[in-house]
């Protein structure tokens, strides 16, 4: 019987070193990605069709006091995962282990999975067409290999193994965290909006110090029916099924872009979908 694994990282310990975006890229074996450099530490904007782990580094100035705060991003592997919800095609699903995966063969690139999610993981590569995100070194897990970013970490920031562990390794030090960042809390451990994740995190800050979410939830969105209820139906409906699915679509582009401006309210930017 699968045992359900988890990555915890504690922020606290890590370098910002990106020795696990290296060890990402060459067990994926994906390209390199060129950026310009802007005056800041990071080496990309974000996470990209070829980059599925980055280590965010924020500067800030907080009481007078000047903080620098990495973290390592990536798919956070839901309990409840959104992108798997939303795709109409089945292609994502949630191992017994608890990676969340994509099958390339049924996935077309429709972007539902990236609409949906909480956290901005997906996304759609150009040239291929298909949804792209960590998928927690899978088949590293399957033959009974830790992820290669928690294998290269040097810090021992990155800790890998049974959920169940993880969990009572992550109470334990956040103990200690505590003691020299009183904001410190755990992020995933517990169930939440998405019912917990399998990547959780040791935080010295709030979690929109790191860009992430306080309350991440599940979006319940016309993609849903569309998978849910309008799909299935084609199966005897024909003609008027496909009317429905239209109907669903233009409705789930209209969610869409909702869905991007509040995002982008919520980060103070501006937002755009065509």
């Amino acid at each position: 019987m699968a045992t359900d694994m988890a990555m915890l990282h504690d922020v606290s310990r890590c370098t910002g070193c990106r020795a696990c975006m290296v060890a990402c890229k060459q067990w994926k074996d994906l390209p390199a990605e060129i950026t310009p450099f802007d005056g800041a530490y990071q080496s990309h904007k974000s996470l990209s069709s070829k980059t599925y782990n980055l280590v965010k580094m924020n500067e800030r100035v907080e009481d007078g006091k000047f903080h620098w705060d990495m973290i390592k991003v990536q798919c956070m592997h839901c309990e409840n995962p959104a992108c798997m919800n939303g795709c109409p095609e089945e292609a994502i699903s949630k191992t017994a282990t608890g990676a969340v995966v994509i099958d390339r063969d049924k996935c077309v690139g429709c972007g539902y999975c990236a609409i949906n999610c909480p956290f901005d993981v997906p996304k759609i590569d150009g040239e291929t067409h298909k949804s792209t995100k960590c998928n927690m070194c899978a088949d590293r897990i399957e033959n009974g290999m830790t992820p290669s970013c928690a294998q290269t970490c040097t810090a021992s920031a990155i800790n890998f193994g049974p959920k169940d562990e993880m969990v009572a390794l992550a109470h334990t030090r956040l103990e200690d965290v505590k003691k020299d960042f009183p904001n410190a809390q755990l992020y995933g451990v517990d169930p939440n909006g998405v019912g917990g994740t399998n990547m959780m995190y040791i935080l010295t800050d709030r979690p929109d110090v790191y860009g992430l979410p306080a309350e991440p939830k599940t979006p319940d969105t016309a993609i849903n029916v569309w998978k849910d209820v309008v799909r299935p139906l084609g199966k005897f409906a024909g003609v008027a099924a496909i009317v429905g699915c239209a109907g669903a679509y233009g409705l789930s582009k209209v969610i869409a872009k909702k869905h991007q401006e509040n995002k982008a309210k919520e980060k103070g930017g501006d937002s755009h979908v065509d």
